[in-house]
């Protein structure tokens, strides 16, 4: 069966007509003949919402009861049941009521892909995962139902409805959003210019990070090599020098120019040794390209420009920015310099911008060393100089100087000879000094114009000649082999210096680590696999890269072995040997991060376990002492009304009876605590959150309190607050209980509320011996009773679980000295806010 399509429409901000514009939508397929239902849409009561519902098939919902209260949440078996061919599921990351099959409505989701429909949803930028912590500081307002980025982003379509902030202020003011009597409030709190216009602005930016990766998708199945311009990305060239800073600063205004625009600097090691960029301005470089929001890369490549341009047009790049050349002015006869070289041969698509800096002209730092790896150009310079060199030189010797000797026409042969060796190697100078001792032997020596020598010393001089010149031709043969090998060397220890360095620096991550390796070598795909056993299959342990995933690592056009049952596999080209020492190191630090993954996932199962155990001991401890306590009394008075030795007045029975009502609530408490650490302990905990007032909590949390211990202040105009109402009633009545407990007698607790900014604070305030410092946090941690607190006083619970309700409602709460001494209890909670 295939998977169903998912559509999201994302909204800038709350009101934009995010639902409307997918009813819209849904009355445009109808009419289309498409089979679709409106599964589950919250109108909000507003008015052209609610009349977009009419003409659709509307499945009813299904009734839930949770805390006494009845709700309504999608019936997710009679939409797979009714099997439309799309269904409309508003409000994507909802919170469903527990009790659900889901604790998610975005899982609810999920079945219905899997099971073949198609859904149209709906969302806000505001309840992604990884924007919360932005938000609620633009906004003030944290919000408490989110959903995971990645299952937006895995959406088929997302399209964004947008809305200038005037306008939909302009909404908000003519009642179309919220009711009258709200308006006015989230004007001027939620929906001032300055938060909808930074709202807006995370929309867009997200939804064309999106759109970047669905771009970058298509460039690469269609094999798009031409850059599209569709976003300014800048790609500074660094060489290590002093001003690479310079040029960082400079691209990092001109995407400040563009929006959206994204710096990326990279720097190049050429294994001819041209490249002898420092290690510390390299750091300093990286820390700051990071700083301006950029990203720093390392890229192997014997050919500088070509490399440049190759990862320029990979990244899709549209401007490239460089350091005008440090070479003196004479250097210059080695060619045109790298700079100008990739402004000639980037082409109409990629802008090259050549920056100044103090440095032009003041010369390279270490002298040009020269490769065995000879380019092209050279190689085909070397053997002009060393075939037609000789020739012109013989038409140049025998017209215009034809006396000057034959030393001294040797000597000339011989310089062509060397500079053979230097530019194309030693093949093209073995040939020079070949064609060199012939023309000599014909035009030169006597006699002219014969291969014959009559002189025995001329013989002499052309055998030391050609010798010379093979010598020569060796030892300059032979520098280029050390000096490749040297410059070989140097690139493999700057790539394992920057591996090192990423590890130093905390970037772990086996993703992070399998990038870097795809960056250096310049592949498509980088792949760690393992298995189990040498006939177990391959499964892939970490991926990074485009290419299709790969199966085996026979199927890689590279792959590294990492001990008996994992593979490094890389797919893009073929590696030279003498590439596979550095790839074999980061394979072995790939196995090392996987290992370290695995240990650190393994050591928190471990502490999680340790801890389970610690409350199991406290547990058995609590259950030996302090449960058997109100038993014992349980059982006495019982068997002493039982008895038939004794005649019980009906003072003394009532009496008996009160004992065991006592020990019966003192175990309620008890067992009540405990089932609710568990639940804590579990992470089975789901607050329904909800607007209510403190007056509606706080005064039945005093409950299991005598009257006359508690003064209760709770101002009128106080704020609602966003709470689970169960939850915070038996925080509070764990709070005031212990208040109550360790005061002295006929000290009354004082429990009082206030607002401040965003939060209102409730205060427990008693005057009691209070807690030290040292000990505000361990009172709070399960089984942990501070002083000299008696035996059979509870099982150290209470104020965990109250932390623990607490902290899951998105609150704090904290211990503090009460003046005059006590202790005072501050439970702080978000004030609600309309949006």
């Amino acid at each position: 069966m295939a998977r169903g399509t998912l559509r999201i429409y994302l909204g800038s901000a709350p009101g934009v007509g995010k639902t409307y514009a997918m009813l819209s939508e849904a009355h445009r397929r109808v009419e289309r003949g498409t089979d679709c239902v409106v599964a589950f849409v919250e109108h909000h009561e507003r008015p052209r919402t609610e009349v977009m519902l009419h003409g659709l098939e509307v499945i009813p919902r299904r009734q839930l009861e949770y805390r006494g209260t009845a709700f309504t949440e999608m019936d997710l078996d009679a939409v797979l049941a009714r099997r439309p061919a799309v269904a409309l599921v508003d409000e994507l990351p909802h919170t469903n009521i527990p009790g659900s099959r889901n604790a998610k409505r975005w899982q609810d989701i999920e079945e219905l892909l899997q099971a073949g429909i198609d859904v149209v949803s709906t969302a806000n930028i505001q309840h992604l995962e990884s924007l919360g912590d932005v938000v609620e500081s633009i906004t003030g307002v944290r919000q408490k139902e989110t959903v995971p980025d990645e299952v937006v982003r895995r959406a088929d379509q997302i399209e964004l409805v947008d809305m200038s902030p005037q306008a939909l202020r302009r909404r908000m003011a003519h009642g179309n959003i919220y009711q009258p009597d709200k308006v006015d409030a989230a004007l001027s709190k939620y929906f001032r210019p300055g938060n909808l216009t930074a709202l807006r602005e995370l929309a867009l930016l997200w939804t064309a990070d999106r759109v970047d990766e669905y771009l970058t998708e298509y460039r690469a199945e269609h094999r798009v090599k031409k850059i599209w311009g569709s976003r300014e990305r800048i790609v500074v060239g660094l060489t290590g020098g002093a001003e690479g800073s310079t040029l960082l600063r400079r691209a990092a205004r001109l995407a400040e120019k563009g929006a959206g625009g994204e710096v990326l600097a990279v720097y190049i090691s050429r294994s001819d040794g041209l490249s002898s960029g420092s290690p510390k301005e390299l750091a300093v470089q990286r820390t700051l390209v990071e700083d301006l929001g950029g990203t720093f890369h390392h890229v192997v490549g014997d050919d500088i420009p070509a490399a440049l341009l190759d990862f320029a047009r990979g990244v899709n790049a549209t401007q490239i920015v460089l350091g005008v050349s440090r070479r003196k002015t004479w250097q210059y006869v080695f060619g045109p310099g790298v700079g100008a070289t990739v402004a000639r041969e980037s082409g109409p698509d990629l802008d090259a911008h050549l920056v100044t800096h103090d440095a032009v002209g003041t010369g390279r730092g270490l002298p040009v060393a020269r490769s065995f790896r000879l380019g092209r150009a050279r190689r085909l310079g070397g053997w002009l100089i060393g075939v037609a060199g000789p020739v012109l030189l013989t038409y140049l010797l025998s017209t215009w100087a034809p006396g000057v000797g034959l030393a001294n026409d040797m000597l000339l042969y011989l310089s062509l000879t060397v500079a053979a060796a230097i530019l194309g190697g030693a093949w093209p100078a073995l040939v020079s000094a070949g064609v060199g001792s012939l023309l000599l032997n014909w035009y030169f020596t006597p006699p002219i114009g014969k291969l014959t020598i009559n002189d025995p010393k001329n013989i002499v001089a052309l055998v030391i000649f050609v010798g010379v010149a093979v010598a020569v031709a060796s030892v300059v043969d032979l520098a280029a082999r050390r000096t490749h090998q040297a410059a070989r060397l140097r690139a493999e220890s700057e790539i394992l210096s920057f591996l090192a360095g990423s590890v130093l620096r905390g970037e772990t991550s086996l993703e992070a680590l399998l990038e870097r390796v795809r960056e250096t070598f310049a592949m498509e795909s980088v792949a760690l696999l393992e298995r189990a056993s040498d006939v177990e299959p391959w499964t892939c342990a970490g991926r990074v890269g485009t290419a299709l995933p790969l199966d085996r690592p026979e199927d890689a056009d590279v792959d590294m072995p990492v001990g008996d049952h994992m593979a490094l596999a890389l797919s893009g080209r073929v590696l030279p040997a003498e590439d596979r020492r550095v790839l074999a190191a980061f394979a072995a630090q790939a196995a090392v991060v996987l290992d370290r993954q695995r240990l650190q996932g393994e050591a928190k199962e471990a502490r999680a376990l340790a801890e389970g155990n610690r409350i199991r001991t406290a547990l058995l401890a609590a259950v030996s002492h302090d449960l058997r306590t109100p038993l014992a009394g349980i059982k006495a008075a019982v068997s002493s009304l039982r008895s038939d030795d004794v005649e019980w007045s009906e003072e003394d029975e009532a009496e008996l009876l009160e004992g065991i009502e006592d020990g019966a609530d003192r175990l309620e408490h008890l067992v009540g605590n405990l089932l609710d650490m568990s639940r804590l302990q579990t992470g089975t905990v789901s607050p329904l959150i909800r607007e209510i007032d403190l007056d509606e909590v706080v005064p039945m949390a005093l409950g299991g309190v005598p009257e006359d211990s508690v003064d209760l202040d709770i101002p009128e105009n106080l704020p609602m607050v966003t709470v689970d109402k169960g939850l915070l009633e038996r925080a509070v009545a764990n709070i005031v209980e212990n208040a109550v407990k360790y005061s002295p007698e006929g000290a009354r607790v004082l429990v009082s509320a206030s607002a401040i900014g965003d939060h209102v604070e409730l205060r427990v305030v008693d005057r009691g011996p209070g807690v030290p410092d040292t000990a505000k946090d361990r009172i709070f941690e399960p089984f942990q009773r501070y002083g000299d607190a008696p035996r059979g006083a509870g099982v150290g619970l209470g104020l965990a679980v109250a932390r623990g309700f607490t902290e899951s409602m998105n609150g704090t709460l904290t211990a503090e000295d009460t003046p005059g001494g006590g202790l005072t209890m501050a439970l702080t909670l978000w004030a609600a806010r309309s949006e």
